[in-house]
């Protein structure tokens, strides 16, 4: 194997070691924040396909309560994405933020829904829920 060829294979192989470990997996990063202005942001959203993030109410059990909010996403990176909120959200109060798909439902592009159905119902990734909880300030 000549230089050349051996420089070409570690860096392909370089190359593939960082794209795996770095794919872009779904997940939302958020923090603690100021709600009073009616909106909770998101700061990064990696959705698999087009979608929507949903805003859940929770509590320290941190099982998704009844929906107060959403936004639409795009396939990929999403960033500071605000959903308005629906209902009065007081300080103290725990929002999850989760990711939903855009499957299932009657209209693309119109949230459908609802605690318990399978219309444009969360994605999970792992089995998991791809989440994050905040308490509203």
């Amino acid at each position: 194997m000549t230089f050349k060829m051996f420089t070409a294979a570690l860096i392909a192989t370089a190359s593939t070691a960082f794209a795996g470990g770095h794919g872009m997996a779904p997940m939302v990063e958020a923090s603690d924040q100021d709600v009073s202005g009616g909106t909770v942001t998101a700061s990064k959203i990696v959705a698999p396909a087009n979608g929507w993030l949903v805003v859940h109410r929770t509590d320290s059990e941190m099982k998704p309560g009844p929906v107060v909010g959403h936004a639409p996403l795009k396939e990929g990176e999403n960033m500071d994405v605000a959903a308005i909120l629906t209902e009065e959200v007081a300080s103290g109060d725990m929002l999850m933020l989760m990711v939903h798909g855009e499957d299932g439902g009657m209209q693309t592009g119109i949230f459908e829904y609802t605690l318990g159905a399978k219309e444009d119902g969360p994605i999970r990734q792992d089995g998991e829920l791809v989440t994050a909880t905040v308490t509203a300030q």
